[in-house]
């Protein structure tokens, strides 16, 4: 199914009424996602946005609650804050990106409310790329370009119109107020060229999980930081990295609780109340987070804990690419212990 885009337009101006919605727009510095209130706002042949759009979920900083004591009483107060909302133009390296955030907000063990019910009132409405940047890899993982894992409703940009794929209910909810028509035999043959193209650049990760199962204790962890700043940027631009931080902010018989991101590459990360940190060095904490996103999250939760967006390669000041990272890995020498 189709919509032309002067028709998706008019729909998408009217949910502006019923839904808080987040589409990516150009900030003067790069692509940013943010609300809008008109399409004519959004920014649609983008490559990628700076951020990734996890923290209209999972936000860099936020209060869980406040508190405050009176005599003997204690009075707490949930300070989450949910809307009906729309998050328009997610590519599917973040789309993805959110199914894995799930694994750890919302499982069969425990659930984060503030995550979760912001991901419940929230429909995905994700846009395949039809350009592809040198620094993106997501077929490594296979993710396709163009698939609609991750999103409740998805477009692909066929010019003047946009092809139209219904994958979840909520996505149905949000077709059944377009004003659809069938695609045309050279548009669906368009829409098929689009689907079956993948990043020029790949990586192979098909044994990196059972490589890194006996290298921690391997040298290649001693050059690999050599040149690392630690400046988190890697973390911070990822759509997948989680690490958090809680602190108390108190004033007198009241305070805040606080909930900030953090970085498994930062210093202070795992620094102990007694001043010891088992991870005191950049080798430590580059093993953590390769170990992390290639090992550790595949054995926990069946999946990598990378989408292939490229982020990291774009933002890092001393050009250090997880690409090269992890072939480097796969061909590292294995220590006998």
């Amino acid at each position: 199914m189709k919509i032309s885009k002067e028709k998706f337009g008019q729909a998408f101006d009217a949910l502006v009424a019923d839904y808080k919605v987040i589409a990516p727009v150009s900030d003067g510095s790069g692509i940013a996602f943010t609300e809008v209130k008109s399409f004519s706002d959004v920014k649609q042949d983008y490559l990628n946005s700076k951020l990734p759009p996890k923290a209209f979920f999972f936000p860099q900083h936020e209060k869980l609650m406040s508190y405050k004591k009176e005599g003997k009483d204690v009075t707490v107060k949930s300070e989450l804050k949910v809307e009906n909302t729309i998050l328009f133009g997610i590519r599917p390296c973040d789309a993805k990106g959110m199914l894995l955030l799930d694994k750890v907000f919302k499982n069969d063990q425990y659930t984060d409310p503030y995550y979760y019910e912001r991901r419940e009132k929230a429909v995905i409405i994700g846009l395949g790329c039809t350009k592809i940047a040198p620094t993106c890899f997501c077929s490594s993982f296979e993710i396709s370009p163009a698939g609609s894992e991750g999103s409740d409703l998805f477009l692909i940009d066929l010019g003047d119109s946009y092809e139209v794929e219904v994958v979840t209910e909520k996505g149905k909810a949000l077709a059944d107020r377009l004003a659809l028509a069938e695609l045309t035999a050279d548009e669906q043959a368009l829409v098929d060229k689009i689907k079956s193209a993948e990043t020029p650049s790949k990586i192979d990760v098909s044994n990196t999980t059972s490589k890194l199962d006996k290298m921690f204790n391997s040298p290649y962890w001693d050059t690999l930081q050599e040149k690392c700043l630690g400046c988190n940027v890697c973390s911070f631009s990822c759509p997948t990295c989680h690490c958090f931080d809680i602190s108390e902010e108190v004033r007198k018989n009241e305070g805040t609780r606080v909930r900030t991101w953090d970085a498994c590459m930062a210093p202070l990360f795992t620094l102990h109340g007694s001043g010891h940190n088992p991870r005191d060095n950049k080798k430590t904490r580059w093993r953590q987070r390769l170990m992390h996103k290639f090992n550790y999250f595949v054995h926990n939760n069946g999946s990598m804990s990378c989408v292939g967006c490229g982020r990291c390669i774009k933002s890092c000041p001393v050009n250090m690419d997880i690409r090269q990272v992890v072939d480097g890995a796969n061909k590292a020498e294995l220590v006998v212990e």
